[in-house]
């Protein structure tokens, strides 16, 4: 990080005066970078893609910030946004500023008050389906996210692009191929046969599940949804789906290597799904195939970190345990659909 052309950057923007200080590197997955630092008595988040840029990254940066910036003033906890630069040549890529959001991780442990309270624990899930059920409920015209996606024939596209993202793993010597995956022609079969007829579109987050949202340290009330990089317009059942799907059993979460603890407490998968149904108006009744998408759809983005392993560019401890996570995701597809 170039800190100083950071900090001439943020002089031109009125962003404080003096140095740079308190950086401190966060956790927030693995396909972005963030620090939080201080400079002139305010905190930041910066939030840039990794050292090396994927094709894509600069654009995802721009379409997160622009996000952010939509949210401000709704009823969707989300951080907020400072400021955004395009200019890849500041940083070597697009980066935006962001408030720091005072909460905590729950795949990163309970703390108390909400480790003793089972009461606070049934909150979290509710909480967390009031939020995305008011993402979904935006009027992406009013909020400025018209053309932010392509809602014409999503739900028609879905199991061919993601199909052809498992074809395109192929080009990755030594991976094992899609044979390694249990039933994934039959639940594509099965997507297509039973897909719904229509949706309303709206603004889906694309990868909401509890890695992905902030809790208040007092309650237990969703601080912040965040990483809003898979954010599209499209239907918004597809996030109630990927919650469910991701939904931890007995604590444990798709993609973590360590159960939430304690577990009681927290809502059912059914009783979040009647819970969106008091908070939204939109039909349930193909909840079921929204969960299946989810699992094929997660399941092919995991497999991607397993083949780059394969090929040895990516930790292979990490690329196999993300594909033990899709098989059990295609597991849970192919039960759901028998």
């Amino acid at each position: 990080m170039d800190w100083a052309a950071l900090a001439a950057w943020m002089d031109e923007r009125g962003l404080g005066q003096g140095a740079i200080s308190d950086v401190l590197p966060l956790a927030g997955g693995t396909q972005n970078i963030l620090f939080r630092f201080c400079r002139d008595g305010r905190p930041y988040v910066l939030r840039r893609p990794p050292a090396t840029p994927r094709p894509n990254s600069n654009e995802t940066m721009r379409r997160e910030a622009r996000v952010l910036a939509s949210l401000a003033g709704s009823r969707v906890p989300h951080p907020n946004l400072i400021a955004a630069c395009d200019d890849e040549t500041i940083l070597g890529a697009a980066f935006y500023l962001m408030e720091p959001v005072e909460g905590f991780n729950a795949t990163a442990g309970l703390p108390a008050p909400h480790s003793a309270s089972a009461s606070m624990r049934e909150r979290m899930g509710f909480s967390m389906v009031e939020a995305i059920a008011a993402v979904g409920a935006l009027d992406i015209v009013a909020v400025g996210l018209e053309g932010f996606g392509k809602p014409d024939n999503f739900l028609e596209r879905q199991v061919e692009r993601w199909t052809a993202q498992l074809e395109s793993y192929s080009s990755f010597a030594g991976w094992t191929g899609p044979s390694a995956i249990p039933g994934v022609e039959k639940v594509a079969r099965w997507l297509e046969a039973h897909r719904p007829k229509s949706f309303s579109p709206g603004l889906i987050h694309g990868d909401y599940h509890l890695a992905n949202v902030m809790f208040r340290h007092d309650s237990g009330e969703v601080a912040a949804i965040v990483d809003w990089e898979l954010s599209t317009i499209g239907d918004p059942l597809l996030d109630l789906g990927w919650l469910l799907a991701t939904w931890p059993d007995d604590g444990c979460w798709i993609g973590g290597d360590k159960p939430i603890v304690p577990w009681d407490g927290f809502a059912t998968p059914e009783q979040l799904a009647s819970h969106y149904a008091v908070m939204s108006d939109r039909d349930l009744s193909s909840l079921e195939w929204y969960v299946v998408l989810a699992c094929f759809k997660l399941g092919i983005i995991l497999e991607g970190t397993h083949a780059r392993a394969c090929a040895g560019n990516a930790s292979r401890a990490t690329g196999d345990h993300l594909h033990a996570q899709t098989i059990q995701l295609f597991e849970q597809a192919l039960r759901r659909i028998a």
